[in-house]
């Protein structure tokens, strides 16, 4: 069982072997942290505030992570360790159906919370423990070292969710989008993205260094 389970997690830990994956969700979440704080400081006709910006900026985010992640596996990880080419069911299609369902459950039960007038701040700021158990089952399991990310991951969690909430929500203080948003859910969605999207850098850039010392430069090619 555990070889058969060794045989499962080739893929999961090709993928990240270079750490690339990890910077790449780390640049997503500080990415939309920036755009975040930049909405919640600025007036509400700005240009931070348009649709077409958010669209905009979410196109440009995405660009920057596949074609940044093609680069680098292109002019490094695949001249020093090869390339292996997974069925696209497997690599694309299952990864992308997954998110774009829980995506939209998610976008659903922020809908319905808002209109029931509940108080998100501790969900949002405990979504984090599901994001550190999906890291857990697609990352950690298959490097050990990376246990203590996961750990990290859920200490902010439940730090983010006991603080006061006059400090959480600090960053929308004075902000016009507390007149339909609470100002500590904005501030717990930041920080959760702030705090998770800095964690996955240094981790993905620790992989990173990691890689690049344990594999070595390609020989040159003979002419």
């Amino acid at each position: 069982m555990d070889r058969m389970a060794s045989v499962l997690d080739r893929p999961i830990a090709y993928h990240n072997v270079d750490g690339v994956g990890e910077l790449g969700i780390g640049f997503m979440c500080l990415s939309f942290a920036t755009l975040v704080w930049q909405q919640v400081r600025s007036p509400e006709q700005s240009f931070w505030n348009q649709t077409y910006t958010l669209w905009a900026y979410f196109a440009l985010t995405i660009a920057i992570i596949h074609y940044g992640t093609k680069a680098i596996k292109n002019r490094i990880t695949y001249l020093r360790t090869g390339r292996v080419v997974y069925r696209t069911r497997d690599a694309v299609w299952r990864p992308m159906i997954l998110s774009f369902i829980f995506s939209v459950l998610a976008c659903l039960a922020i809908v319905i919370f808002l209109w029931l007038r509940w108080d998100l701040t501790t969900p949002v700021s405990l979504f984090g423990l599901v994001l550190a158990a999906g890291y857990a089952h697609r990352i950690a399991r298959t490097v050990r070292w990376k246990w203590v990310v996961v750990w990290a991951m859920t200490i902010v969690s439940v730090a983010i969710a006991l603080l006061p909430a006059d400090l959480v929500g600090a960053i929308a203080k004075g902000s016009w989008i507390t007149a339909t948003v609470p100002a500590k859910l904005v501030g717990a969605a930041w920080l959760t993205l702030a705090s998770y999207g800095t964690m996955l850098l240094i981790s993905g850039g620790i992989s990173f260094w990691l890689y690049l010392e344990r594999t070595g430069a390609p020989a040159a090619e003979e002419r």
